[in-house]
């Protein structure tokens, strides 16, 4: 694994120690700068190994070796705010779902019920082959999308 050697200028170690004493800044933001002013090898701290700030600060060894190479390619700014989230959720629901949803909402609840409950339409949506799976949480997800409930 390659090392990075952080040394760090008088500015950005005044910096990282006014987060860490004043302010409100999320729980990523200071044990990132716990890491990086532990892990200086410039003239203004002490080394520490990366056992010791993993035993002290609770965090695991890659931990630190990502904080260092982010810190290396991206700068100070860049390691102490998180990324966005790169992922894409697919959407289950669409409009003729969501038609087709309400369509069942108001229709009468199976026999044996008094209305229907999310759980009973996700079931529907799939036992009429609408959608091949979905989870009545994005069913309640898409009802309250739509300003609906199950209890009017």
């Amino acid at each position: 694994m390659k090392r990075y050697t952080i040394k760090l200028l008088k500015e950005e170690v005044e910096e990282l120690k006014g987060i860490i004493s004043k302010g409100s800044h999320s729980s990523h933001t200071f044990r990132t700068a716990y890491i990086l002013l532990n892990c200086d090898e410039g003239e203004y701290s002490e080394k520490v190994t990366n056992e010791q700030i993993s035993r002290v600060l609770k965090v695991g060894m890659r931990t630190i070796d990502r904080v260092k190479k982010r810190f290396i390619e991206e700068g100070l700014v860049g390691v102490l705010e998180r990324k966005p989230t790169s992922r894409e959720y697919e959407k289950k629901i669409d409009g003729e779902l969501e038609a087709k949803l309400v369509q069942l909402c108001c229709s009468e609840p199976p026999s044996g019920y008094s209305r229907w409950s999310l759980r009973l339409l996700s079931d529907k949506l799939v036992e009429l082959n609408y959608v091949e799976s979905i989870s009545h949480v994005a069913v309640g997800n898409a009802l309250k999308k739509m300003n609906l409930s199950l209890g009017k």
